[in-house]
C-alpha cells in the first residue's frame, strides 16, 4: 500500500505558526478596536499596583529649630519648648542642623518596598484556593467511602448532599453560608468563603473519586484479601494509588476550576483577586489594563497547577501509583 505523504497543514510547524499568526491578528483587530473607542491606555500606572516605595516619616510636633546631635534631633520651639527625637534605624533626617521648621513637616523618613494591592490580593485568592482545596479533599474522600459503603444510611446521607450541592449555584451557596451558617456561628468572612468552596467542590471531586475506585477490577480486592490484607490495608496499599492515578487529570481540572471559582468569594467583600481588580478600576478608570493583567495572574496559577499535574502524571506512569 502507498504511504501517507502529510501535506503542508497537516505539519505540526505549520500549525504552530498559523496559530501563532491567528492570534497576533487577534490581538491586533482588539487593540484597533479599541483605539477608535479613544481609549486612553495606563500601562506605565499597572507597576505600583504590584509593589511601589513606601515613605514612613517622623513629623515635628511643633514650629522651631533643629539641632542635631548623632542619632538624636532636639526641636526648640520659639517659646522654649523642646523635644527631643530619637532616629530609628533606617530612616534618615530630611532636615539640616540649624534649619526652621513647621509643626507636621517631616524631620527623618524611611524608604521601604511593600507589596502591592495585586499582590496582597493574589496572596488571598491562594490562601482561600489553598484552603478550600484541603477542605474540599477531606470531605470527597469522606464522601466517595460512604458512597461506596455496604450500609445504606451512608449512601442516602452522600448522595443527598452531592445531589444538592452539585443542583444549586455556587454562588448562591456562598450567600446561604455567609448570610445563614457564618452569622449564626460569627464566623470570619474569609472561612465562609472557603469553606464554601470547599463544601461545593468536594461534592465533585467526591464523584471523580468513587468512579475512580469503583472502575479498579474487582480481582484487585479478592488478591489483597488473598495475602490478609483488611479493608483499611486494601484500600490504602492497593486500591487508592491506582484510582488516585486514574483520577489525576480530573482531580486537576477540579483544582483549577477551584481557583478559578475563587473570584466568586468577592462578592461577600474578601478582598481576593478579583475584588482589587474592581477596586482598582472604580479608581482608576482603567479597565482593559486591569483585567487583563488580573486575567494573566490567574492564568498564570492554572498553569502552574496544569503543569504540576502533568509532572505527577508522568511520574505516577513510570512508578505505578502515588509512591
Amino acid at each position: 500500500m502507498p504511504k501517507h505523504r502529510s501535506g503542508l497543514l497537516e505539519s505540526p510547524a505549520f500549525g504552530k505558526l498559523g496559530a501563532t499568526l491567528f492570534y497576533l491578528l487577534l490581538a491586533v483587530a482588539l487593540f484597533i478596536a479599541a483605539s477608535r473607542m479613544n481609549y486612553s491606555w495606563k500601562w506605565n500606572s499597572v507597576p505600583k499596583y504590584f509593589a511601589y516605595e513606601k515613605v514612613e516619616t517622623i513629623p515635628a510636633d511643633f514650629d522651631g529649630t533643629v539641632k542635631i546631635d548623632g542619632n538624636r534631633l532636639l526641636l526648640i520651639g520659639e517659646d522654649g519648648e523642646k523635644k527631643s527625637y530619637t532616629i530609628p534605624d533606617g530612616y534618615k533626617p530630611v532636615v539640616k542642623d540649624g534649619e526652621e521648621i513647621y509643626g507636621g513637616d517631616p524631620l527623618a523618613e524611611y524608604k521601604h518596598w511593600v507589596p502591592g494591592p495585586l499582590i496582597n490580593g493574589l496572596i488571598v485568592t491562594l490562601k482561600v484556593s489553598g484552603l478550600a482545596a484541603v477542605l474540599a479533599f477531606f470531605i470527597a474522600v469522606l464522601l466517595a467511602f460512604m458512597r461506596i459503603s455496604k450500609y445504606p444510611v451512608l449512601q442516602y446521607i452522600a448522595s443527598a448532599y452531592i445531589t444538592v450541592i452539585r443542583g444549586t449555584p455556587l454562588l448562591v451557596q456562598i450567600f446561604i453560608f455567609y448570610f445563614i451558617i457564618a452569622t449564626i456561628f460569627e464566623m470570619p468572612r474569609f472561612y465562609a468563603g472557603a469553606m464554601s468552596l470547599g463544601l461545593f467542590y468536594g461534592a465533585y471531586i467526591a464523584e471523580v473519586l468513587r468512579g475512580a475506585i469503583q472502575s479498579i477490577d474487582r480481582g484487585q480486592y479478592e488478591a489483597a484479601k488473598s495475602l490478609g490484607m483488611n479493608y483499611v490495608q486494601t484500600m490504602s496499599h492497593i486500591i487508592m494509588p491506582q484510582a488516585l492515578k486514574r483520577a489525576l487529570p480530573a482531580l486537576v481540572g477540579e483544582m483549577i476550576a477551584l481557583v478559578k471559582d475563587s473570584s466568586l468569594v468577592s462578592v461577600i467583600s474578601i478582598t481576593d483577586l478579583t475584588k482589587v481588580g474592581r477596586e482598582i478600576v472604580a479608581n482608576t478608570f482603567s479597565p482593559f489594563e486591569t483585567w487583563l493583567i488580573v486575567a494573566a495572574m490567574y492564568f498564570a496559577i492554572t498553569s502552574i497547577l496544569s503543569y504540576a499535574g502533568h509532572r505527577l502524571e508522568k511520574r505516577m506512569k513510570v512508578k505505578g501509583g502515588m509512591a
